[in-house]
């Protein structure tokens, strides 16, 4: 499976991975709304506590509060072949937690696979119901990202503490992967 962000850069699937973004700032439009990490962390203020939802999901909310950095995990078997980090086309579609079928706006951030399928909007801040993880879900993909200034170190040390953590908790040896430039393409 692969993914190509904005600028062309090709990324492959795996089971603990952490693509960065590019420096390109997210549409105004898209800027103004409540992300998911930024909604975790007021409910969290608020409540005293993280939500529990799943075991992963639980991790990777933890995770992504502690670093500041937006995790996203997208149950693999619910992928097409391909996963990409593009700018929609309008054309997409995305199942919304409440079933309901929406279509990203043109020129917002998508992770969208070769059926059309949106399966996160607005970078990762808004997973898809589609390919959210259940009980049933076999294998994950987790991605962070950042586009602060530290995000190379902070995103490396995020990975690294969730790989930990993964194989801590799970019998399980956890696939990483930081895209870069000369080596933008990994696969599982």
């Amino acid at each position: 499976m692969t993914e190509r962000s904005p600028s062309g850069r090709r990324h492959g699937r795996s089971a603990s991975s952490a693509p960065r973004r590019s420096a390109c700032a997210p549409a105004p439009s898209i800027a103004r709304r409540k992300t998911a990490s930024s909604g975790g962390a007021e409910r969290t203020i608020q409540q005293g506590e993280l939500p529990r939802i799943h075991p992963l999901i639980d991790l990777c909310n933890a995770a992504s509060l502690a670093f500041a950095i937006p995790v996203a995990v997208l149950d693999v078997a619910e992928l097409a072949e391909t996963l990409e980090v593009r700018h929609a086309t309008g054309e997409e579609t995305y199942e919304t937690f409440a079933g309901t079928t929406e279509h990203p706006e043109p020129g917002e951030v998508v992770y969208a696979d070769s059926a059309g399928r949106a399966h996160a909007r607005r970078w990762t801040n808004r997973q898809s119901g589609r390919s959210a993880v259940r009980d049933t879900t076999g294998s994950v993909l987790i991605v962070a990202e950042g586009l602060h200034k530290t995000a190379p170190d902070d995103v490396t040390r995020l990975v690294a503490a969730l790989a930990e953590d993964l194989a801590a908790v799970w019998p399980l040896s956890p696939k990483t992967a930081l895209p870069r430039r000369s080596a933008s393409e990994f696969v599982v």
